[in-house]
């Protein structure tokens, strides 16, 4: 046969799609042809392929091999391509048994030496293959732990190329050599044992935190330096409940992509927490890169927490690509190789100091700043990007003696139970928590007393609220009655969500 035929994986953003892989040996002058809409790392898999069969002890088919794979027009890119390449070519040349390799799908990079290096985003790429039908996948043996957490999948791992085409019938002897383990740009930072008991003083702050975690709202603190705003965004993520199976999964997979998933741990069950510094670049908050952009710290915080601390500092370039994910839930990222789609439905939280110095306090005597200096920083955090804020709270310099408020797992147990209460609400809903319900939804189940929304219909009167921020406040007075375990929030929860919403430096 001079036609061998396998199956490999492209993924596209956390979309993977099956691809078939066919390799075509002519008898002409040796060479070697990669078609079918490669990028450049994956283009060099000629090279790979060719000294790891050599290495493995196989013969090189001294023929024109053409690869071809299929479709031809979806973009594909890196390296874990190159298992199947060789399978494919391998029966071709009659190495191997071409009918065994039909139906397997093949995940991995190959070093020169023959051995397998894991590679990233096997475990949406086991998922998809057996969505489609492929359940037998053989991957390296570094990425064999995270394949066997897609439940249905049929894993087999090599640590070599020769233990593979031994697998098939070659006749090649398998040489013992250690297995490569997987390589971790870093893994996934979630909630740590961090007491909201710590924090002293700050009740409207911490009351604004819980507020936050119960109903999935973005949060900006603003306040002097010292006054506890890192320590509470830091305990945020301990508030929030675990993950649902189908929420783990989708993280999981997105940290897998990003190199960020250590395997031995399972699934990801907590929220992740990214606090990327200052300095950071659009491509690391929202991703980014060469080819098909891989996901970025919104993307890593799907489920999670987003924290940027001093926020006025980032670049506005930032602040402003942060409006997508935060009105949609997702980061579509246009390059010229593709459009790679990520969720991004995180929790924003936002800390500022309210001017350069940080000592703008009260009436501001021990202030440095000129006044237009004063402007000039907190207008960095634009009109559009506060009005998708729901609670914007100022923490006073915190004094001596401050009250030791509640402990982390007695607010948790407070914020499982509103989740509870908006869970049953929603039932039937695409939504989760009142933070991703239109306003409009929430608004007809208000009642037709006008007197819970006179106070809203005076402050979109004045200018004081946009449309957006009007159904904002609604969602934070829903929360605020699923707090108080009532049915429907009453006038006086939608005085106290506006409160929480114009406080301080977010009015």
């Amino acid at each position: 046969m001079t036609l061998g035929r396998t199956l490999a994986v492209a993924l596209v953003g956390l979309a993977a799609h099956v691809v078939d892989v066919e390799a075509h040996l002519a008898p002409s002058l040796p060479a070697f042809t990669l078609v079918g809409l490669p990028d450049a790392s994956l283009a060099e898999a000629r090279d790979r392929v060719r000294a790891a069969v050599t290495s493995s002890g196989l013969a090189w088919p001294n023929r024109r091999i053409t690869v071809n794979l299929s479709p031809a027009t979806l973009p594909k890119s890196g390296s874990a391509f190159d298992l199947a390449i060789a399978v494919a070519t391998l029966a071709g040349a009659g190495l191997v048994d071409a009918d065994r390799v039909h139906g397997v799908v093949h995940v991995g990079e190959l070093g020169l030496d023959g051995r397998l290096r894991p590679v990233r985003g096997v475990l949406p790429a086991v998922a998809a293959s057996v969505a489609a039908g492929h359940a037998r996948v053989v991957v390296p043996a570094g990425n064999v732990a995270e394949a066997r957490l897609v439940p249905g999948a049929l894993v087999v791992g090599a640590a070599t190329l020769a233990e593979v085409a031994a697998g098939y019938g070659a006749d090649v002897p398998v040489p013992d050599l250690p297995p490569v383990e997987g390589l971790l740009a870093g893994t996934a930072r979630t909630a740590r044992d961090l007491d909201l008991a710590d924090v002293l003083g700050q009740e409207d702050a911490r009351h604004a935190l819980e507020v936050a975690a119960a109903g999935g709202h973005h949060l900006l603190m603003v306040g002097p330096p010292g006054t506890g705003k890192t320590m509470l965004a830091s305990r945020l993520p301990g508030l929030l409940p675990d993950l649902d199976e189908g929420a783990a999964v989708e993280v999981t997979s997105v940290h897998s992509i990003a190199g960020t998933f250590d395997p031995g741990a399972g699934l990801l069950t907590r929220p992740p927490f990214e606090d990327p510094h200052h300095t950071a670049t659009p491509a690391s908050v929202v991703g980014g890169g060469s080819g098909v952009p891989r996901p970025g710290a919104a993307s890593r915080a799907h489920r999670g927490v987003l924290f940027l601390d001093e926020a006025p500092e980032f670049t506005t370039a930032v602040l402003q690509t942060l409006r997508q994910p935060l009105e949609h839930g997702e980061l579509v990222l246009h390059r010229a190789a593709g459009a790679a789609r990520y969720p991004a439905r995180f929790q924003l939280v936002l800390a500022a100091n309210p001017c350069p110095c940080g000592r703008a306090v009260g009436k501001g005597l021990d202030c440095t700043c000129r006044s237009e200096q004063r402007r000039r920083y907190f207008a960095r955090l634009s009109g559009p990007l506060l009005d998708r804020v729901d609670l914007q709270v100022e923490l006073p310099p915190t004094r001596p003696g401050g009250a030791v408020g509640d402990a982390t797992a007695v607010v948790a147990r407070r914020v499982a139970d509103a989740r509870a209460a908006q869970a049953e609400r929603l039932a039937g809903t695409p939504w989760r928590t009142n933070a991703d319900v239109p306003g409009s939804w929430l608004r007809e189940r208000l009642g037709a007393d006008r007197a819970v929304v006179a106070d809203l219909d005076r402050a979109l009167e004045r200018g004081t609220l946009s449309l957006r921020g009007v159904d904002r406040v609604v969602r934070v007075a829903w929360t605020l009655a699923d707090l108080d375990g009532r049915d429907a929030p009453g006038r006086a929860d939608v005085g106290r969500a506006l409160l929480l919403r114009t406080r301080g430096h977010g009015a």
